[in-house]
């Protein structure tokens, strides 16, 4: 049976999709690599936005989430904290 993700990992698999998409993605494309629901997909976004993870842009109708500054560094400090965590094991 596979591993139920945490918060940390949602967030985290969340900010990294919209890095692969060079910083910006649409709602639709963030529901599909996220693996989420709507209803949890909104409630992330939500959070993300407030704590300024990401923001949201819209052009011609068209719905983007783009990346932060703040995001970014959110990334590297995950990873950071992964290898430390992983150089013991665990």
């Amino acid at each position: 049976m596979a591993k139920r993700r945490n918060k940390l990992e949602i967030i985290y698999d969340m900010l990294k999709s919209i890095q692969d998409k060079r910083g910006e993605i649409k709602p639709t494309h963030l529901l599909y690599k996220s693996n989420l629901s709507y209803k949890n997909l909104m409630l992330y976004v939500g959070e993300l936005m407030e704590n300024g993870l990401i923001e949201e842009k819209t052009d011609d109708g068209q719905k983007r989430y783009i990346l932060t500054i703040k995001g970014i560094d959110y990334l590297v400090k995950y990873n950071e904290i992964r290898k430390f965590s992983d150089s013991f094991g665990l």
